[in-house]
């Protein structure tokens, strides 16, 4: 048999035109399953570690637990019971002061500062970088060492702070042990913690301004004040409220500076939602599981309304 025939036989001739069918292909996959490979391990991750907890955080602030039943798991539904407990505590105004007086006030400074920094490290000048490499340290040691660092400075007897004090005339601070100053102590510790965060941020805004509307603005007679007004706050707009908002969302679940210094005392002088939240549900013998996760409910929800407004606010200005 020749070899002409063997090939007619492996491939099959068709009756109507005597040509021989096309290939066929394959269909290629659809992207979309390639996506929903990838997401699958990060939406995995956020079940588990954020959307759970939630839940169950939210499910605490509905039932009433206790011990035994926090275990077996047959708590009664109470509704929103935990709530109005809280919110008729007397401890709840006081708490809701010192959370909005800390969180403003530690925006405010943390920004300040951050801008005022990375605006002087943005003139790079000699040793410019090693210095904001310096700044970042605070930032990136634990908040325990940095609490309690703090906690000896500020010590009535041995502290630095009353020793650089008594050098000047000052008589001693009773810095964490006054009701008078423990909030404005935790206040500066937090501070000297969150500056480095708006440094980066804000240094790393100024690096994606033009230089040239600087140099524009210099040939027509703008001063410095003028520049900073009218070109870096403008531009600076959308990573600065980024800025804040992440520092805020930061600054209202503050707990382990406050309670490394100074367990929210003395008297509840610098207790905020975070601490007492802690003191509800694990600083008892007989602990309230319900109120202190409605507290934490509360701070969540804080959180989320900023959050959608800082989304509202930037929806409108792109769409402007």
């Amino acid at each position: 048999m020749s070899q002409t025939t063997q090939v007619a036989r492996r491939r099959p001739v068709s009756a109507a035109s005597g040509a021989a069918p096309p290939p066929v292909r394959r269909r290629p996959a659809s992207p979309q399953w390639a996506a929903w490979a990838f997401l699958t391990p990060v939406t995995l991750y956020l079940a588990l570690f954020y959307a759970y907890p939630l839940y169950r955080n939210l499910d605490l602030s509905l039932r009433d637990y206790t011990v035994r039943s926090f275990v077996q798991g047959n708590a009664p539904f109470t509704g929103l019971r935990n709530y109005r407990t809280v919110l008729d505590d007397p401890a709840f105004a006081p708490a809701l002061l010192h959370t909005v007086v800390f969180t403003v006030v530690c925006l405010a400074f943390q920004y300040a500062i951050g801008l005022a920094l990375a605006v002087f490290f943005h003139q790079h000048f000699r040793l410019s970088a090693t210095l904001r490499a310096l700044f970042l340290v605070p930032w990136l040691l634990p908040l325990i060492v940095s609490a309690s660092t703090w906690s000896w400075m500020l010590n009535s007897d041995s502290g630095v702070v009353n020793a650089a004090l008594h050098t000047v005339g000052v008589g001693p601070v009773n810095w964490l042990t006054s009701p008078s100053w423990s909030l404005a102590s935790v206040i500066i510790a937090n501070i000297w913690i969150g500056v480095p965060f708006n440094l980066v941020v804000l240094h790393s805004g100024l690096q994606s301004i033009p230089a040239g509307l600087y140099e524009a603005a210099a040939l027509d007679g703008a001063g410095a004040w003028r520049r900073f007004w009218s070109i870096t706050l403008p531009l600076l707009r959308p990573v600065s409220a980024i800025t804040l908002l992440l520092g805020l969302v930061y600054t209202l679940k503050v707990f382990d500076i406050i309670w490394i210094m100074t367990k929210g005392g003395p008297a509840e002088s610098s207790t905020t939602f975070a601490t007492w939240s802690y003191q509800l549900g694990f600083g008892n013998l007989l602990p309230a599981f319900g109120p202190g996760a409605a507290v934490g409910n509360l701070l969540v929800a804080a959180a989320l309304v900023f959050g959608l407004v800082h989304l509202r606010i930037q929806r409108g200005q792109e769409a402007s």
